[in-house]
């Protein structure tokens, strides 16, 4: 396993001021082996509620946690969401007898109980798969083809890690999520699940796609739903607050690891990837998951027109707000429309990242930044959280 400094920073901040901590993201990230670094000298007691032993002995929560000091860690549990109402109870005594860090599977009933129930009292950590700050700028080309999924990036070879990713959306088909309570065939969501992945990088048309896998918009936006609180797709929000323009209202799709992605467009191979139609949707948001891993997601808009004015990403707010914009490109030109947007949203900077080895200036504020360099270009305007 890769050292995720970054991210083993955040968990262990969050759990020295907070009674609970709870870390989200879909299944197969990391999120126990992260637990696991976390813990290293601790007073722990670990349940593992995918063990029967474990689940069953937290029917009773009382007996089961209330005589316990340290770090408690409750893994998968998303399994018993009634035991968020107990843990409020336990993080009120005092003295604080132990604290506890909960790991999910993220789902939007999970995150609703916890966020509910244990509001003021837990601090949340979301993570993915590996980002180019852990695995190294010398490996970008494997992260983007392989996705960051740990089993689908560390494998062997190609052939490994593809046969790896057509498990785990077999397995998070057909055994994830019926656990997780959402009642969608398998077959039907894995051809909507496909449809999304040709819509990467798009604004979303629930009508269009509804139509052409023959069922309505509402299902269409549910199964949408279903994906994005299970951490597989992202949907990027528009910035709209300018009312002098008529601007895009409906959130651009990603799916978000590239490694799934590349999956469900069959794309095994770098050269297929080079000349696949989706080239530049994949660049897109692969990077795009590199900057918000550095940056946060919580201030991230793309910004667009009906008049054609576009800007891939919008980070921050207020009169602090950079643009950026992904092209798989050997050369980055400055276009009008960054200029639009650059007046329109009163940018501080925009950034190009293309994935060449080469950071310059491209003209007043605006400037090409390979993916290398995204740490530091991000830090030195203070975004990194």
């Amino acid at each position: 396993m890769l050292a995720r400094k970054r991210l083993l920073k955040t968990v262990l901040d969050r759990m020295g001021w907070n009674p609970v901590t709870s870390i989200l993201g879909p299944r197969q990230c990391g999120k126990t082996t992260l637990a696991r670094m976390a813990i290293q000298r601790r007073n722990v007691h670990y349940f593992d509620l995918e063990k029967p032993v474990d689940f069953d002995r937290l029917a009773n929560p009382a007996r089961a946690l209330d005589g316990l000091r340290g770090l408690v860690i409750l893994d998968e549990i998303q399994r018993r969401p009634e035991l968020f109402n107990y843990l409020r109870v336990l993080s009120d005594r005092r003295p604080l007898r132990c604290r506890f860090l909960i790991l999910g599977s993220a789902t939007p009933g999970m995150v609703k109980g916890v966020s509910e129930s244990l509001a003021g009292r837990v601090a949340f950590v979301n993570m993915g798969g590996f980002t180019l700050d852990e695995t190294g700028a010398s490996s970008t080309t494997r992260l983007w083809l392989r996705g960051g999924f740990p089993r689908s990036f560390l494998a062997g070879n190609e052939e490994n890690s593809w046969a790896w990713r057509e498990s785990m959306v077999q397995t998070f088909l057909e055994r994830d999520i019926p656990r997780l309570d959402i009642a969608v065939p398998a077959t039907t969501l894995r051809r909507f699940w496909t449809m999304l992945a040709h819509y990467h990088g798009q604004t979303w048309n629930a009508t269009e796609i509804a139509a052409s896998l023959g069922f309505s918009h509402v299902t269409a936006r549910k199964y949408l739903d279903h994906l994005t609180g299970t951490y597989m797709v992202r949907q990027l929000q528009p910035w709209f607050l300018n009312a002098g323009k008529r601007l895009v209202k409906a959130p651009k799709v990603y799916i978000r690891d590239s490694g799934i992605l590349h999956f469900l467009l069959g794309i095994r191979s770098r050269d297929d990837l080079e000349t696949n139609p989706k080239l530049g949707a994949s660049w897109e948001g692969f990077a795009m998951e590199q900057v918000l891993a550095v940056a946060g997601d919580r201030d991230a808009h793309f910004w667009a027109t009906h008049g054609g004015g576009e800007l891939d990403l919008v980070m921050g707010s207020g009169t602090r707000k950079w643009g950026v914009e992904f092209k798989c490109a050997d050369v980055i030109k400055a276009t009008k429309s960054m200029a639009v947007a650059m007046e329109d949203l009163d940018l501080k900077h925009i950034w190009v990242v293309h994935p060449g080895s080469d950071s310059y200036a491209v003209a007043d504020r605006v400037d090409a930044l390979s993916i290398r360099d995204i740490g530091r270009a991000l830090k030195s305007i203070g975004a990194r959280r």
